[in-house]
């Protein structure tokens, strides 16, 4: 699918249920997508999970410049995009990052790659071959990796080559309180050199010469609280 190139603001949590790709199963109270857009529509910029942990990085507050919900960017190979839960350009000092975050509560992953390329497909083969282009990573990898975490960085890598941002920024935000599927987070990062710990940003550089940061951020548990469903409010003087 072509990158779509007009967005549509928001006017509260219950516009994003119509953005996901199973709003009847993935739209319920304690579920990531209802308790991840909460924490960013109540916010009104970022989190304060997440700006603690970006600012504590680069040592200055970062601007949200935008943010788009349920985001997708096309990879080669054909077949489905690469639907990130949020897509963000932020502002750090005089720099712009691009920046993807993947929402998690109890829900794994995705596939391995294993599972993934069983069947390798010429589409897939080629798509592997991108993704590992662009993140620098070799031909053979490990089959256990996790393949959400492979196209959900390339795509931010892609969109700070679009947005002509000087960084690229993955990070998982996680309302689990076990911290589930971190190790799966903790391999992915090995890949680049990365001993990954939570609420924590660390960067490589891509060899593009493009940093790139990885972070697993905790996310504010009182969102698996809130309502999938919102009563309307009504206007001042509507019976």
């Amino acid at each position: 699918m072509p990158i779509k190139r007009i967005y549509l603001p928001t006017a509260g949590p219950s516009d994003w249920r119509g953005l996901l790709a199973e709003p009847e199963r993935h739209w319920r109270t304690g579920y990531s997508a209802c308790a991840f857009a909460h924490d960013w529509e109540e916010t009104g910029g970022l989190p304060s999970e997440v700006l603690s942990v970006i600012t504590s990085a680069f040592g200055r507050i970062p601007e949200l410049i935008a943010a788009f919900p349920e985001h997708q960017v096309p990879l080669e190979g054909g077949g489905r995009n690469s639907q990130s839960d949020l897509f963000a350009l932020l502002g750090i000092g005089a720099e712009t990052a691009a920046m993807t975050v993947e929402a998690k509560v109890s829900e794994p992953f995705g596939p391995t790659l294993a599972e993934w390329t069983s069947p390798l497909t010429d589409g897939r083969r080629v798509r592997l071959a991108q993704i590992n282009g662009l993140l620098g990573l070799p031909s053979e990898l490990p089959g256990c990796l996790r393949y959400q975490l492979l196209h959900r960085t390339a795509a931010a890598v892609l969109e700070a080559s679009r947005f002509r941002a000087s960084r690229a920024i993955m990070i998982v935000q996680s309302y689990s309180p076990q911290r589930l599927w971190f190790d799966d987070f903790a391999a992915f990062a090995q890949l680049f050199g990365i001993l990954a710990r939570h609420d924590h940003l660390f960067e490589t550089r891509l060899p593009s010469g493009l940093p790139l940061h990885l972070g697993w951020i905790t996310g504010n548990p009182q969102m698996l609280t809130k309502p999938a469903r919102q009563e309307r409010v009504k206007p001042a003087g509507e019976a």
